[in-house]
């Protein structure tokens, strides 16, 4: 079994590799200006479980729901949840996933911009 300082290793890699959740998850994360935690609550499972989730290839293709239903299964998530994430990313950050490294610090500023006009004075 993997121990948790390199499975926190891990998913914090798999946020730039193409094809994982962990790089789905980070854009999404990105573009709703929310932490990790608050995508897990979000999910429904707990920052060990999104870890794991996050090295997992990402569901595409004619496959996409039986792919979706597997991982739900697997670690016990609510199908809709993951979908609405997964289905955010592919319209919103589409551009980022193909390329997150060019596109982070403009989804960095966009963060930084959302953030400024949410304080109280702006």
């Amino acid at each position: 079994m993997m121990s948790v300082e390199l499975l926190d290793y891990a998913a914090k890699r798999s946020t730039t590799e193409p094809g994982l959740l962990g790089q789905v998850f980070s854009i999404y994360q990105s573009l709703e200006d929310c932490t990790r935690d608050a995508l897990a609550e979000e999910l429904g499972c707990d920052e060990q479980t999104l870890n794991r989730l996050s090295l997992c290839r990402k569901p595409t293709g004619d496959v996409f729901a039986e792919q979706v239903k597997k991982l739900c299964l697997r670690f016990d998530l609510e199908p809709f949840a993951l979908v609405n994430v997964l289905r955010q990313v592919e319209i919103m950050g589409s551009d980022v996933i193909s390329g997150a490294a060019e596109h982070a610090p403009v989804l960095q500023l966009a963060a930084l911009d959302k953030r400024k006009k949410d304080e109280p004075g702006s």
